[in-house]
């Protein structure tokens, strides 16, 4: 496993060589000129030329990624904003990639707290009303665009919990971890963490519904082929129960899809919340992103990507370990 391990991070460099320097071409070849994003259409031709040559945009491609690489591996973080001059894009990314964190794992908690027991039920029931249900709502869930579930949740609950930002104004909590819900706690601030939990409701539950329904007919489909096997047939014919059997056979075996799809929706939560963070203005990484393009700051743009890449590489490394835990069938061992 350790061999394996080490195999996946060594594979893992190149990918993200690729995907910075695809990250970084396509950042800098279209859009607004930086120069113009920071000093205006009006910035006169000696400016433009100074800062031209001071941020390094007169020299080849090639060459700028160059040293925007080197830069990262000999100071260890991403280099300053184009337009915020001074600011660090570690320093914002540290920022805001605690909110998306703490939404993606509230929303693969519902998804998986409520998909999860929906689609095991509706293979024990199939083709019942359980299961005609279950994957309707499924159905409805994958169909619902996120951007107009979350228009419509604010519409119906905005009356009841918060629908912007993740606290309060007026409530002051000292940022230890980055995670606010963890600061609350240990600030001991029962006041505060309620209210990050409310401001968490709404954005989390527009989230859920696309792995919510994918985790329920993911969990029918593999449950009703493990139902089929014939070591749940020998089970049912010595006598055990049907409660015994599903529980204590079949559900640990159907679980390898189901731990593959939450990896991957795990991965693709962290870097794709933007239509949610940006309706619920959740000060996440979605919204980072968004601020980054329009101010075409191609630094924070591949400082944010880079991030989100080694969360989705390290989420499909912790699934492949999973594998072993839930099957213990499973080896990686080298051929």
């Amino acid at each position: 496993m350790i061999s394996y391990v080490a195999r996946r991070l060594l594979a893992a460099v190149p990918l993200l060589f690729i995907v910075s320097f695809g990250v970084f071409v396509l950042s800098r070849a279209g859009g607004r000129d930086p120069v113009d994003a920071i000093l205006g259409e009006k910035g006169t031709p000696e400016a433009r030329e100074r800062v031209t040559r001071e941020l390094g945009l007169d020299r080849p491609l090639l060459v700028q990624y160059g040293i925007y690489l080197r830069g990262i591996l000999t100071r260890g973080d991403f280099g300053e904003s184009y337009i915020q001059r001074g600011v660090k894009v570690t320093e914002r990314i540290q920022r805001r990639f605690p909110p998306t964190v703490e939404l993606t794992v509230a929303a693969m908690f519902l998804a998986i707290l409520l998909g999860l027991p929906s689609g095991l039920l509706s293979a024990v029931y199939k083709s019942t009303w359980v299961d005609y249900l279950s994957m309707t709502v499924s159905l409805l869930g994958v169909s619902i665009p996120v951007f107009w579930l979350g228009l419509l949740l604010i519409l119906a609950f905005g009356g009841w919990l918060p629908v912007g930002g993740n606290l309060d104004p007026t409530i002051d909590i000292a940022a230890r971890t980055g995670f606010l819900t963890i600061d609350c706690v240990l600030a001991g601030n029962a006041r505060a963490l309620g209210n990050a939990l409310a401001h968490l409701v709404l954005p989390a539950a527009a989230l859920a519904t696309i792995p919510l329904a994918m985790t329920a007919r993911i969990a029918r489909a593999s449950m009703l082929e493990v139902l089929g096997s014939d070591y749940i047939r020998t089970a049912r014919a010595k006598g055990l129960r049907g409660s015994a059997v599903v529980l204590k056979h079949a559900f640990r075996n159907a679980l390898v899809p189901v731990v593959t799809l939450l990896g991957l929706e795990f991965g693709y939560l962290l870097g794709g919340a933007v239509l949610t963070e940006t309706v619920f203005d959740w000060p996440g990484m979605g919204t980072y992103l968004i601020e980054a393009v329009f101010q075409t700051d191609s630094v924070q743009i591949c400082g944010a990507s880079l991030v989100i890449a080694v969360t989705f590489i390290a989420a499909n490394l912790a699934v492949d370990v999973l594998y072993v835990w839930i099957d213990p069938r499973i080896r990686y061992e080298r051929s």
